[in-house]
């Protein structure tokens, strides 16, 4: 995830006014730390997609004008220098940006790199740019609502024949399983054990009846523990069915509109002998492959798929059924997926899933349906 830009208006289309005090506190306040800075400057996975896709494309930057949304360290710009930039635009709306301008500097590339303290949307460039390159991406993809101010900044900026880095991205699904649900189940059952001693303990010890409050703490723990998705480094052989796309995207055309509200029917067909069908992995890849009329010479993936020892910061996002359903292979899972950004924090995510199971033989597992939250 890069470090952001202050979205308070979202461009292309789409979305509320954002209060920037209550989102500042809310989100960007963490990425003016060097320590999480650091956190991704050390996920090579993500390093090494940046770098070779900049350095093996330098027909893209040679002599050319770049804008980074979301500079953070400034590392991006600094590349982009490297490769031969004209001049390179560098916004941040942290106070990240001051120590990013110190980086320039040090690297001898503050008479090309020019950092500007602010948000995308209130920032005033003096020329149209060529390149822009952001790394905008959250969790699943789109949790943080990022790319916003990356679709505002290319409305803006960006010229007719300019480039987005990166052009293309894509979320993926599959089933999976996991012994994490188990666990999180019984942290569920202990909280709720516990909150039933603490309401006859508060009954006769202090005279007060709790009791009415039993039903909204429940569902308070149960959002918590059962509801809310999980960060996971899944390892390949969890994965148990066939992958699905649920959302591609094109940078260069996509609005904020078509990202609102992600929806797709898609199927699955179970892999393995005999397992248990635990819950949903997902993850996401982008691609830099320049545009159509301006291709890159080589395109670069960054997936964040799973993998036995190539791990991003990102890892994946795991939803997980309670309790999990034996399958075995050839079963057929039919999808149905939405997601919604939360009208408490644009910034974070509302995801359902039904399912319906078509066993190969066997009776027909009537559809169920989940309600998770990427927070």
């Amino acid at each position: 995830m890069g470090s952001f830009v202050n979205s308070s208006r979202n461009g292309g289309g789409g979305g509320a006014v954002v209060d920037k005090g209550v989102d500042f506190a809310q989100y960007f306040c963490t990425y003016g730390f060097l320590y999480h800075q650091k956190e991704m400057l050390c996920d090579r996975v993500r390093m090494d997609a940046y770098f070779n896709a900049i350095f093996v494309n330098k027909q893209h930057f040679t002599g050319k004008v770049v804008l980074d949304v979301g500079t953070g360290s400034g590392i991006l710009a600094i590349w982009s220098a490297q490769a031969g930039a004209r001049k390179v635009y560098a916004v941040e709306a942290t106070k990240m940006a001051e120590h990013a301008r110190a980086l320039v500097k040090a690297n001898n590339l503050q008479d090309v790199v020019e950092v500007i303290e602010g948000s995308i949307e209130d920032i005033t460039l003096p020329e149209k740019v060529d390149v822009i390159i952001s790394e905008w991406m959250g969790y699943f993809l789109l949790r943080e609502s990022m790319f916003d101010s990356v679709i505002c900044a290319r409305d803006r900026w960006l010229k007719p024949t300019g480039v987005m880095y990166p052009s293309h991205a894509r979320i993926w699904v599959a089933p999976i399983r996991s012994g994490v649900g188990e666990h999180k189940m019984g942290d569920y059952q202990s909280t709720m054990d516990d909150w039933c001693d603490f309401v006859d303990e508060t009954k006769t010890y202090y005279g007060v009846d709790m009791s009415v409050l039993s039903k909204p703490f429940a569902e308070e723990q149960k959002k918590y523990y059962l509801q809310t998705s999980l960060w996971n480094n899944l390892h390949p052989n969890q994965v148990i069915g066939s992958t699905a796309i649920l959302k591609e995207i094109d940078c260069l055309t996509a609005t904020v509109n078509d990202i609102l509200e992600v929806r797709a029917d898609i199927c699955s067909s179970i892999t393995l002998e005999n397992t248990r069908f635990c819950g949903y992995g997902g993850w996401f890849d982008v691609h830099f492959r320049g545009r159509k009329e301006d291709p890159a010479q080589q395109e670069i993936e960054l997936t964040t798929a799973p993998s036995v020892d190539n791990g991003t910061h990102w890892g994946q996002q795991v939803f997980l059924l309670h309790p999990p359903i034996r399958v075995s292979e050839g079963d057929n899972l039919s999808v149905s997926f939405s997601m919604n950004r939360s009208n408490e924090n644009h910034r974070l995510m509302e995801v359902d899933f039904s399912c319906e199971i078509q066993p190969v033989s066997g009776k027909l597992i009537p559809r169920f349906s989940n309600k998770f939250y990427i927070e």
